[in-house]
């Protein structure tokens, strides 16, 4: 029987990442429709949205993943939580909503082929340079955050019908980031941040190479079953990064030691802010586990190995792209 054509049903179209995986798609020709509550910004969504076909609901909603997962061939899930302001927020979207969305899949009798699950490498836990974390190391989170990513995970791995694939990206930037823009607004005010030791060594992913990732594993034989990590081969730190940062802004800076010492007090500080404020911040204690940790490196061999691909955006043309969408949308 001739498999009905492409059409890809994405989850958390709206967010950083999930908006280059729309681009990515658009440009593609790929048949896509968007899984969206009706509250959702969508200005990151405003160049591809006429494309796509926008479907309404969320994976906290059963019935809407019923109704959105119609005639859809492929799923691409990243929708997620990075930040809460209690921590079961975490679960019940990272866990329980994978679950749900896997749940509607294995209702759709089989018409769904393959999913492509966007976890982290929170869910695999912390590593330093010289002992990378790779794909076939034990899972070793941290963080809640890292907890409930591994647990949906395990959602996939262990129930899901379709055929899966699941990537693990570390820390993401480019264009659209809102994560690391306090890190350049403070070295545009002449400061240098330097955290703990100042040698937690970190493996990043461009944005764009982590979409193109995306398109990769949604097609290729050889991904089906399979967890890659999806990083750039540098290894850099927090200190390198800043100074990256400021030779393009062309601006000096001085050097703001944060001891690990002080970082307890500083995510708690945050914490009782967010409480006070209702907005969650990726700082907080849950995090402190993850900024005292040794390192947040990984090993993307296997998916250059066995796929093919290979993140090429050096840290250098990567900053270069991110400074000029923050100064073209006024963010700095």
């Amino acid at each position: 029987m001739r498999k009905p054509a492409m059409k890809v049903l994405l989850t958390g179209a709206t967010g950083f990442v999930g908006s280059h995986v729309a681009d990515c798609l658009c440009a593609r020709g790929i048949p896509t429709a968007v899984l969206l509550r009706p509250t959702s910004n969508r200005r990151f969504l405003k160049a591809c949205l006429p494309r796509l076909e926008t479907r309404l609901g969320s994976i906290c909603e059963l019935q809407s993943l019923d109704d959105a997962l119609q005639d859809v061939t492929h799923v691409i899930h990243c929708a997620g939580c990075i930040k809460a302001l209690h921590v079961p927020t975490f679960y019940e979207i990272n866990q329980t909503g994978t679950r749900h969305l896997v749940e509607a899949i294995n209702r759709q009798q089989s018409r769904v082929q393959r999913v492509v699950h966007i976890s982290s490498l929170a869910a695999g836990g912390p590593a330093a340079p010289d002992k990378p974390t790779r794909e076939a190391d034990p899972s070793l989170p941290v963080s809640h955050y890292g907890k409930s990513k591994l647990a949906g995970e395990r959602e996939v791995t262990s129930a899901c019908k379709a055929d899966w694939v699941i990537l693990r990206p570390p820390a993401v930037y480019g264009p659209r980031d809102e994560a690391f823009l306090p890190l350049f607004r403070i070295v545009k005010a002449h400061i240098q941040p330097r955290l703990g030791s100042n040698r937690l060594a970190l493996s990043l992913v461009f944005v764009r190479d982590l979409a193109e990732a995306v398109m990769t594993c949604l097609t290729h034989p050889l991904a089906v079953g399979k967890t890659f990590y999806v990083a750039s081969p540098e290894v850099t730190n927090a200190h390198a990064m800043a100074g990256e940062i400021a030779a393009q802004m062309k601006t000096w800076t001085l050097p703001l030691p944060l001891p690990t010492a002080l970082l307890w007090p500083l995510c708690q500080l945050q914490e009782c802010v967010s409480r006070l404020t209702g907005k969650p911040n990726v700082l907080s204690r849950q995090k402190y586990a993850e900024l005292r940790a040794p390192g947040w490196v990984c090993d993307p061999t296997r998916l250059r190995q066995e796929l093919g691909f290979a993140c090429t955006t050096t840290l250098q043309d990567g900053i270069a792209e991110t400074l000029a969408c923050y100064r073209q949308n006024g963010w700095l």
